[in-house]
């Protein structure tokens, strides 16, 4: 299953990833690969926890991400 996650560093300089798709689904590190690591983590229990619930899971996502030169 694929999910965006958006990771941006916060004043303090930690790592904050959030899923977009899952509401409150958030998670941070100290690094860039530890705030992925985490969210990762956050993101497989929230869906349990739908599951668990017979909640619906948000369907996964298709997406290209390309590079432009200005």
């Amino acid at each position: 299953m694929k999910l965006r996650v958006i990771i941006e560093q916060d004043e303090d300089g930690v790592y904050v990833a959030t899923c977009p798709n899952l509401p409150g689904c958030v998670s941070q590190g100290k690094t860039r690969k530890e705030a992925t690591e985490n969210i990762k983590d956050a993101i497989e229990g929230y869906l349990a926890s739908l599951k668990k619930h017979g909640e619906p899971i948000p369907p996964s996502i298709e997406e290209e991400v390309v590079e432009v030169h200005a």
